[in-house]
């Protein structure tokens, strides 16, 4: 990890705040030469310009239009090439089939929604839905195969520790969890510890992003053992994001990707200015995060850029 980012991560008193701006394929294809001309003047946040010419075209993975299959035979239909796709065919409709269902080989990795998304994309989200109210047998069969399933490529990766694990799994929705605190702690809480305590173990620090509103859970996220928390600001709310973790766990700000298509140039430097006054401390315990799709202005992320340089210090003053 860069110095800033492991002291801001550890309440050190990085020099700056942490800065990343993050771009959909499709925001390559639609804006181009001039995106890069764009990055070019914005070393402090991207770094140096490679002399590799970009193609701009070249999209691949889930973000390319068509149908993919991956390792847990979940089907991904992809629409809008340059966007992610969805899971359009679920592997486990019915749920006696999760009794004689086998995990992949081992292998297939940590994805994106390795864990409680991975119940849906098999199952289908109306039936995991009705299994978390219902809870049979099933559903405790199922949680438990994918969570001994995640604990074995933890220990793979950890063969090699890395400084930090990344995962990715979307708890939330807009404005609720999709499933009651009480059955997340009893059917997911304990497989995230289990994972998060073999990194920590290994001197690895845990990188957890999580869409949607999962403040009824943070508290038990950091328990779990997470260092560096990625929430959406929209879903969560400034203020009850600082209440929730100001000053116990770094949080990497995911910011209002839902304003940027829409606003000014002078509300997304209000809208920056307001996340570091609440949320950064001289320790640390802040990083920024700007994810732009395709409908965002070129003007709006050049504003993005400015108002993070501008205000990378102001944990100092």
């Amino acid at each position: 990890m860069a110095d800033d980012r492991a002291r801001a991560m550890r309440f050190e008193h990085p020099e700056f705040i942490p800065l990343s701006i993050g771009f959909l394929p499709a925001t390559w294809k639609r804006h181009r030469g001039a995106l890069d001309e764009l990055v070019a003047r914005h070393p402090i946040i991207f770094g140096e310009p490679s002399p590799v010419p970009r193609d701009y075209d070249a999209v691949g993975g889930t973000y390319a239009a068509g149908t993919h299959v991956d390792a847990w035979n979940c089907v991904w239909s992809n629409i809008a090439e340059g966007a992610e796709a969805y899971v359009s065919g679920h592997p486990l409709p019915e749920r006696c089939m999760v009794r004689t269902f086998q995990p992949p080989e081992p292998g297939a990795g940590l994805p994106h929604g390795f864990m409680y998304l991975r119940l849906g994309y098999l199952r289908g989200w109306e039936e995991i839905l009705m299994d978390f109210a219902e809870e049979p047998e099933e559903l405790r069969i199922l949680v438990d195969t994918v969570g001994r399933y995640n604990v074995g490529e933890v220990r793979r990766m950890l063969e090699n520790p890395p400084a930090m694990a990344y995962f990715g799994d979307d708890l939330g929705m807009q404005d609720r969890l999709p499933i009651s605190p009480t059955k997340w702690r009893t059917y997911l809480k304990p497989w995230y510890a289990e994972m998060y305590g073999l990194c920590h173990e290994a001197g690895t620090a845990v990188y957890m992003h999580s869409d949607g509103h999962m403040v009824p859970i943070i508290a038990d996220l950091i328990e779990c053992g997470v260092d560096v928390l990625n929430p959406q600001i929209r879903a969560n709310g400034l203020d009850r994001l600082v209440e929730e973790c100001r000053g116990k766990v770094c949080v990497d700000l995911d910011l209002d990707r839902q304003l940027f298509p829409f606003c000014s140039p002078a509300d997304i430097d209000a809208h920056v200015r307001e996340a570091v006054e609440k949320l950064a401390l001289p320790e640390g315990g802040l990083w920024l995060h700007a994810e732009c799709g395709p409908d965002v202005p070129l003007e709006n992320i050049e504003a993005i850029c400015q108002a993070f340089e501008r205000y990378r210090a102001w944990h100092r003053e």
